[in-house]
């Protein structure tokens, strides 16, 4: 314990003699060995089995003015205001929050007169620091419990920060000039610390199975946060003035300029971790506070579900095998980013190959190597865009042909004109339902008799989250709750319905993984009479729901009645009116 907070030695032998916990005699024993040995006289009269080491440490507190904290009122601590001050910082200052109100956050510490410690943890809470005392060899050991956690290989993310303490002074001064010293910064993010932060961050959200990683930067912090199973949670706040260490740390990785903060820059990379290969793309977008940078995971392996895998139900499962093995015809896949559209097209096409077929795609990017499949990496600014790809890849004889997305009339034209001279093409749109991909290419320009007699089936996708198995658990809805989901049909009279009671493996979610549901829309005879007499699409979808059409609300609440996922997942992401 350090002298600053000590006091005289005697004022302690005093507050022992106060309580009736020694006699003059053993106090002066204790002073006269202190003086043999030398030490503090707390330990000496520990040494000397005249105190116990909780009563030293409640006299400590005494004798300092500030309240003692014992390690039994450790023993259950709120681990959600515990964790109110990141993991690095507790364990860097030996600090653990355990109560707020109005007048402040109380925090138990190892040496509660730490002034830097104290305006640390002001900072970041926000909060003003009431201290309380504890020993260090118990919040060590609170510590252990409220975050039992640690990354393989790589150490925690508190042991990661303690090793950047060498260049902190440095990257604080970053923040403040005006002009960045270019070639100091490319030093500092070749720092080995510095190289292990960054390298922590990503192999903590690949273990955490996110998709993608968002490095916020606040006014006075830097939020770092993961996309798992489609929402974003709150994960770390490192320390401000590692903003620009870590930006460019990124930056240098994805082979982008790290002198240019004023525009967005794009780029990827690769990296190989427990011996899987990941695709990293790297967006950065400059903000009032700094550069916001966001990092889409792409794991190659992730991409080729078999068809059964996906989640279409049999009679939907049953139309996409009928269209995606006929020799032509558009087959298109909707929803918005993040929806499962590449995965779809990728198995489709997994399913499809052939040594008899000569299959080629363009693709920006290329996020997924598909063996016996020829793929084409567009580039827009040399010119090699979907369109001038699309018409390069029709002189190369093939079968089937992928296009990324149709994004334009021209590439609509070209996939219209190619479905209907004995090609097989894929492709993606970006609209709400199925029957929206027809509306949106009429919209683009082309003629109804075209899309008619070229789209033959329209897939429209979401990604909902399952209810994780380790604890799920059943209950009764109300009535209310059935007519009102209009689900009566599918529960008959002794409705159960399941939910996630949130555990350990799902981190307290509820949920752990992802399935699609899916609006598939064949395009048949009747159909095609429709589009080429200008019906509205309220009357076309009405004419595909009465032929068997299951909408994205009814393929949702389907998996809801099954038990694989839960009514309030399906009405986050679509309503009704689907």
């Amino acid at each position: 314990m350090s002298k600053e907070y000590m006091g005289e030695v005697k004022q302690l032998g005093e507050c022992a003699l106060e309580e009736g916990l020694l006699t003059e005699v053993q106090l002066e024993q204790a002073l006269k060995r202190q003086k043999e040995v030398g030490g503090y006289l707390g330990d000496i009269l520990v040494d000397m089995w005249l105190l116990t080491e909780e009563t030293k440490l409640r006299l400590l507190g005494k004798q300092m003015g500030v309240p003692y904290i014992s390690p039994k009122d450790m023993e259950h601590l709120d681990a959600n205001i515990a964790r109110l001050v990141p993991q690095y910082l507790a364990r860097k200052y030996h600090a653990i929050p355990i109560k707020r109100d109005r007048t402040g956050l109380t925090v138990v510490m190892a040496n509660p007169f730490d002034v830097v410690a104290k305006d640390d943890l002001r900072k970041f809470t926000r909060s003003e620091i009431l201290p309380v005392f504890g020993s260090k060899k118990a919040i060590e050991e609170a510590l252990e419990i409220i975050y039992p956690q640690k990354e393989e290989g790589i150490g925690t993310i508190h042991e990661v920060l303690g090793d950047l303490s060498n260049i902190q002074v440095e990257l604080r001064r970053e923040i403040d000039d005006s002009i960045v010293d270019i070639l100091k910064l490319e030093e500092q993010v070749r720092e080995a610390p510095l190289i292990r932060l960054v390298n922590y961050i990503i192999a903590n959200a690949v273990d955490k199975r996110a998709s993608d990683i968002h490095i916020e930067p606040a006014e006075d912090r830097l939020n770092i946060r993961y996309r798992i199973d489609g929402v974003l949670y709150d994960i770390m706040n490192p320390p401000k003035y590692l903003q620009m260490a870590i930006t460019s740390r990124i930056k240098v990785m994805a082979q982008l300029d790290i002198a240019e903060r004023r525009l967005p820059q794009d780029g990827r990379f690769t990296i190989r971790l427990e011996h899987r290969e990941l695709d990293l793309r790297v967006s950065t977008l400059p903000t009032q506070f700094g550069e916001k940078v966001v990092l889409r995971l792409l794991d190659k392996g992730s991409f080729l579900l078999g068809l059964e895998q996906m989640g279409l139900d049999d009679e939907g499962l049953k139309i996409f095998k009928e269209a995606i093995t006929r020799t032509y015809g558009l087959i298109l896949a909707t929803g918005p980013t993040g929806s499962g559209k590449s995965t779809t097209l990728y198995s489709a096409l997994d399913y499809i190959k052939s040594p008899e077929k000569n299959i080629v795609t363009i693709e920006d990017p290329v996020e997924c190597q598909i063996t016996g499949v020829y793929q084409v990496q567009a580039h827009p600014k040399i010119g090699l865009d979907f369109a001038r790809g699309f018409r390069s890849i029709l002189r190369q004889d093939p079968d089937i042909i992928m296009v990324g997305e149709i994004r334009d009339l021209e590439t609509a034209e070209i996939a219209i004109r190619s479905s209907l001279t004995g090609h097989l093409v894929f492709s993606t749109l970006h609209t709400n339902d199925a029957l929206g991909t027809i509306v949106r290419l009429i919209n683009m320009g082309i003629e109804p008799f075209l899309v008619a007699s070229a789209v033959r089936v329209a897939l429209a996708q979401r990604l909902i989250r399952r209810i994780c198995e380790e604890c799920r658990e059943p209950y009764t809805p109300s009535p209310e709750l059935i007519e009102r989901l209009m689900i009566h049909d599918m529960v008959g009279d002794n409705p159960v319905l399941y939910r996630g009671r949130g555990c350990k493996h799902c981190n307290n979610t509820g949920y752990y993984g992802r399935i699609g549901i899916y609006e598939v829309f064949a395009i048949n005879s009747e159909i095609r009479e429709l589009i080429l007499q200008y019906k509205s699409p309220g009357v076309i979808k009405s004419k595909a729901t009465e032929m068997g059409m299951t909408t994205l609300y009814q393929s949702g609440m389907k998996k809801v009645v099954q038990g694989i996922t839960t009514v309030e997942e399906i009405l986050r992401i679509c309503t009704e009116e689907d």
